[in-house]
């Protein structure tokens, strides 16, 4: 039976959308995929039935990413994409329209938080409050986000890197990165492409980036992977090394590494001291790149930890943040945030 409280988070990732309903936790995983046919522009699969028909769709039908670097880049079929999750989550036809909570990048622009209010206007929520993805990651990792102590945190998700010292339920310094696992896996086609004159799709990237990347290659390992040979036109078979990996992604991680080491040198010394004796909590999906906290440790002389399933730490902490509202709503609102009725 629908209820008053009835409260949705939703991290609006742009590799996955997770959605958090409270008393039930996270309920819905899946990838932020549409699939249309462009002679009628009908919307047939979202999510991952979607996502099964990334390169394999005949010519009138398109499998796109309606969010490109965290932010709405397809309204349309963003508006789609929620209404078919939300739809899923709450199953019966409410008597109340539920209160929404969307994570946002801390960059975001004001026209771009507007998109994401009215995207959640039109699948019917009844408020939607907006908080920034590094507050609702540091909230799910279950940092205390409101001691007077610095807490600082890295979360790499598919289309965005968020770095933030956190204070007081304030956001003290903050970096915004629009890179993250998407361009990991751009740049792993690219490079194939460049050395082996060979086209593979997304999908082999990602599972080469875990399978054998790493950001600190210790012990070499090959992958096998298979795509198009671009002077035949023929399939073709490839092997490729950890430490060819490591090279394509070498600019993506040098700039990750670049945005933290700017956001430690701008933090307050008093903090600085808490972040020494704490350390730094990684988050997101991208975090979860082999050696990834060990090259930030080593290169920072800062701890570096993975929190505890980083993947979902951002929905967690978007669902927390709308269950404990009225406790947090200094801290949500104080971060620039809006409630839109």
């Amino acid at each position: 039976m629908f209820n008053l409280s009835q409260k949705i988070g939703i991290d609006l990732g742009t590799a996955n959308v997770l959605v958090y309903q409270k008393g039930n936790g996270i309920v819905l995983q899946e990838p932020s995929v549409v699939a249309i046919d462009k002679n009628d522009n009908r919307t047939l699969a979202v999510g991952e039935e979607a996502r099964r028909m990334i390169g394999r769709t005949p010519g009138h039908i398109v499998a796109i990413r309606p969010l490109k670097d965290g932010v709405i880049a397809d309204f349309e079929m963003t508006e789609a994409m929620l209404k078919h999750f939300i739809s899923k989550v709450v199953k019966s036809r409410p008597l109340f329209k539920p209160e929404l909570m969307v994570c946002i990048p801390v960059g975001i622009t004001e026209v771009e938080r507007r998109a994401v209010e009215e995207a959640a206007n039109q699948v019917g929520a009844r408020k939607t409050y907006l908080i920034e993805e590094a507050l609702a990651a540091a909230i799910g990792a279950g940092m205390p986000v409101s001691e007077p102590s610095g807490s600082m945190i890295i979360d790499i998700g598919g289309g965005t890197s968020e770095i933030a010292v956190i204070s007081l339920g304030g956001i003290v310094v903050s970096e915004s990165l629009r890179l993250g696992g998407d361009q990991l896996d751009a740049d792993i086609v690219r490079f194939v492409r460049e050395k082996y004159n060979m086209v593979i799709g997304d999908k082999t990237a990602e599972e080469i980036k875990f399978e054998i990347g790493s950001a600190l290659v210790e012990e070499e390992e090959t992958f096998e992977m298979r795509g198009r040979d671009l002077m035949s036109g023929l399939p073709r078979h490839q092997e490729i090394s950890s430490s060819e990996v490591r090279e394509a992604i070498q600019e993506s991680i040098d700039s990750i590494l670049e945005a933290v080491r700017a956001v430690l040198e701008r933090t307050p010394p008093e903090l600085s001291s808490d972040i020494m004796d704490c350390g730094v909590i990684m988050t997101g999906g991208g975090s979860l790149l082999k050696n990834f906290d060990k090259l930030l440790s080593n290169e920072t002389e800062v701890p570096v930890f993975l929190a505890d399933d980083p993947m979902t730490c951002v929905a967690r902490g978007t669902g927390q943040a709308l269950e404990e509202i009225e406790e947090l709503k200094d801290i949500i609102f104080n971060n620039r945030q809006k409630v839109y009725k």
